[in-house]
């Protein structure tokens, strides 16, 4: 069985798939969560975040110190990873939100080590444009994450939030985490980072036939999501399904955007049965 490799959106960490572990563990199906570059133990939270008295202007024009990480850059990070985790041989890759973008883009440049890529309600801008273009699409009318931003990511280099703001704690749990109980959803924002590098989903990339579309395509659609309107993570598949070799496999769960809090052993079945 090939080992399954979780990735995580912006503003998480491997942390927030701590849940789906415990399930896939118990099915006998061995995975691994990573850091993405700029994020998790690779992150770095602007100096301005732990000022005292807090600064809310400074925090808004401080430049990001994840602001050099690329698409390009977080994808080569990601083959490595994959490359340890797996032994060279190919890992089943489930990737969401954000996360989609820098797993197509690795699956591009490494065809080789996926088995499977899914995606849990991610970006996947395999048709030329970059994830960023897809913003102003009507597929994504309604999304949420972009009203919780504090800066202007041309000017700090970052999708900015601030979750330590205690009156933002309740948009916060809107956009991501709607079907999360209290207790674990107030925990989930606290573990947030307050970057995410607008690099990745500011690049286009190519994605070809020849090498992303020989890899076998899932995708988790989440129903309830308030950041990646199901709209526009059906234009996903419709996308993915111009590219690649064999129809993207679709499940739907009755979900928010955060699944792996909300419904991991749900999420971990329809992990375990792709695999």
């Amino acid at each position: 069985m090939p080992p399954v490799v979780l990735v995580h959106g912006f503003w998480h960490g491997s942390w927030c798939w701590s849940l789906v572990t415990e399930q896939l563990a118990a099915r006998g199906t061995p995975s691994v969560a990573v850091d993405l570059e700029g994020h998790g133990l690779k992150s770095r939270s602007p100096a301005s975040r732990w000022g005292r008295p807090f600064d809310p202007a400074a925090y808004a024009t401080e430049a990001s110190g994840v602001a050099s990480v690329t698409a390009s850059s977080a994808a080569a990070a990601l083959v490595r990873q994959i490359r340890v985790i797996g032994g060279g041989e190919p890992c089943v890759v489930v990737a969401h939100s954000m996360g989609g973008t820098v797993a197509t883009a690795a699956a591009e440049l490494e065809p080789s080590l996926f088995a499977c890529l899914v995606y849990v309600s991610a970006f996947a801008p395999v048709a030329g444009r970059a994830a960023a273009e897809y913003s102003a699409s009507p597929e994504n009318e309604g999304e949420m994450y972009s009203l919780l931003l504090t800066a202007d990511p041309a000017v700090v280099g970052a999708a900015r939030l601030d979750p330590g703001d205690l009156g933002c704690h309740a948009a916060i749990r809107e956009a991501f985490y709607g079907d999360v109980d209290e207790a674990t959803a107030e925990a989930a924002i606290s573990l947030m980072e307050p970057d995410g590098p607008v690099g990745i989903p500011a690049e286009a990339f190519p994605v070809t036939a020849g090498r992303y579309g020989t890899i076998p395509h899932a995708y988790v659609v989440c129903t309830k999501d308030n950041a990646i309107p199901v709209a526009l993570q059906r234009r996903f598949i419709n996308e993915i399904d111009a590219v690649s070799a064999t129809p993207t496999a679709v499940t739907e769960l009755d979900s928010s955007h955060s699944p792996f809090l909300s419904q991991p052993a749900a999420l971990s079945a329809v992990i375990a049965g792709i695999c």
